[in-house]
């Protein structure tokens, strides 16, 4: 027997829980299904497990798309402040921390139990381990959904599958593959969010250092940049800046890494020429960095010498190597790792206002599976909401 629904939602992460209950809200009958055991997974280890739920600095130049007027509209129709009222309306306390992240003092279940609660009071239904074998267009109107041995009608079908990151939480190609059963352009897919690996030269010289973190100032080849903490890890580099800079970066590209940001060190080092003449290289560059990196990043020839051993020339060009390391990285670790999936369905194919597809009425696409891909920091999460409620106040 088929059962019959108004709307029905593939992925039960955070844009389609958030769309469900926007949709339930306002009347529809609606049905989500998700072939994983758990709602909500991905919210679940973000953040360390504690959720960067939103931001309270979202505008449009927080994210990559193809088309970067695209977001403007759902994000402007709702604001983390929108958000930020429905997490305290729930009583979920939370902090601020750098760049206006913001983090729940508990835990991240409390973001989908939440949205779990507002979906049941919406009325939505949520079915969880339900495989979809198939979909279709109906001749009259909607869709058929075949899924976990029963079959679905609906009015409107919103993908909310998200993209390839973290394939180990159930990330498939599926949202992709659906875009393109119905005509929809779907633009190349590359891991984004994500940590840079070595080159094997670079690995022997560097791997040393897995645990160090430092603060700096990455740029990538475009001009793109970041001032965030940079990890040092068994593999690559990692940590926000990197995080960061892996969405503008491509392969083949150096990557120029400031270790003293705002300082002068060319300054820096005449200052203690003067104060300290005899002292070496290395003791001088250990006061501002670790010594395994001091060490790493300069032959020991030269740390050796005291600084009045060094011509001007040298120290120009070790202040040049401590405000533009330039490194060209081997790659990135993959969807592995990536917290996000840059490209997907194209937006140029659906209404910046409601996610409906220009080509199939009742077709929607929310959330990562399009190609919309935030910073670091809550704003991926920020247009899951977004998105979700546009598409939910209409689908």
């Amino acid at each position: 027997m088929t059962q019959q629904f108004d709307v029905i939602i593939i992925g039960a992460g955070a844009a389609g829980l958030m769309c469900a209950a926007t949709a339930g809200y306002r009347g529809r009958s609606v049905l989500v299904l998700d072939n994983a055991k758990k709602a909500g997974r991905k919210i679940l280890i973000s953040g360390g497990g504690r959720c960067n739920f939103t931001n309270t600095q979202v505008g449009p130049e927080n994210y990559l798309c193809s088309n970067p007027h695209f977001v403007k509209s759902a994000l402007a129709r709702y604001p983390s402040s929108d958000f930020i009222e429905l997490v305290e309306r729930h009583g979920i306390s939370y902090h601020q921390r750098d760049h206006g992240q913001l983090f729940c003092d508990d835990s991240a279940k409390d973001i989908v139990d939440m949205l779990l609660t507002e979906c049941d009071w919406a009325g939505v239904s949520i079915q969880l381990r339900s495989e979809i074998f198939a979909i279709s267009q109906n001749d009259q109107q909607g869709f058929s959904v075949q899924a976990g041995g029963h079959s679905y009608q609906a009015e409107s079908l919103v993908i909310a599958t998200g993209g390839l990151s973290m394939p180990k939480l159930g990330a498939t190609p599926f949202g992709y593959q659906v875009a393109e059963q119905f005509g929809l352009k779907v633009l190349p897919t590359r891991a984004g969010l994500v940590p840079f690996t070595w080159h094997s030269e670079q690995k022997q010289r560097f791997e040393a250092l897995s645990g160090i973190a430092v603060p700096s100032c990455i740029t990538a080849a475009n001009g793109k940049q970041f001032s965030e903490a940079l990890l040092f890890t068994h593999r690559g580099l990692s940590g926000p800046a990197i995080l960061q800079i892996s969405n503008y970066w491509l392969p083949g590209e150096a990557i120029s890494i400031d270790l003293l940001p705002k300082q002068d060190a060319l300054a820096l080092l005449e200052q203690v020429l003067q104060q300290h003449p005899k002292q070496s290289l290395k003791n001088t560059l250990s006061q501002w960095l670790p010594k395994r990196l001091v060490e790493a990043l300069f032959e020991e020839n030269l740390l050796s010498k005291a600084l009045n051993q060094l011509g001007h020339g040298e120290r120009e060009q070790i202040a040049a190597k401590l405000k533009g390391w330039q490194l060209v990285m081997n790659g990135t670790e993959g969807y592995r790792t990536a917290e996000v999936t840059l490209g997907g369905v194209d937006t140029n194919e659906l209404s910046s206002k409601t996610m409906q597809s220009n080509k199939v009425k009742g077709l929607y696409f929310i959330g990562e599976v399009m190609d919309v891909s935030g910073w670091l920091g809550g704003f991926n999460f920020q247009w899951a909401w977004a998105s979700g409620v546009a598409c939910g106040q209409d689908c």
